[in-house]
């Protein structure tokens, strides 16, 4: 089985000897149309190989915000998302800003200091 970079190799390199696109593709099991973007590609940049994924949206949130907000978690344990929100005037909702922190591995759970018992009766 030939890799994907085997493939765009093979194309340069059959484009290079003087052989038909029409004739590669068929060999290759690919259309005109790739080849041709390969071969633009190489001749533009000298490479074939394929361009790097820039799958799914990018954060609003910078690292160096959240560096700088993870800062202030460890100053102020108990602050609130809503007071993170403000103090770093982000422009992200609670529920965002919380999915970031569960990422980094944090939590925001509130504890009551003191539970109240099942059995206590308030008179």
């Amino acid at each position: 089985m030939i890799t994907s970079n085997e493939k765009r190799a093979a194309i340069i390199k059959h484009l290079q000897a003087g052989e038909s696109k029409k004739e590669i593709a068929k060999w290759l099991s690919v259309s005109v149309r790739t080849i041709n973007r390969i071969w633009n590609k190489y001749l533009k940049t000298g490479s074939y190989d394929p361009e790097p994924l820039n799958n799914g949206r990018k954060p609003k949130v910078s690292e160096e915000t959240m560096d700088r907000i993870m800062l202030k978690i460890k100053e102020q344990p108990d602050i609130t998302l809503a007071e993170l929100i403000e103090e770093f005037e982000l422009n992200i909702s609670q529920s965002a800003l919380c999915r970031r922190l569960k990422k980094l591995g944090l939590t925001f759970k509130k504890r009551h200091s003191i539970q109240m018992s099942k059995n206590v009766m308030i008179s």
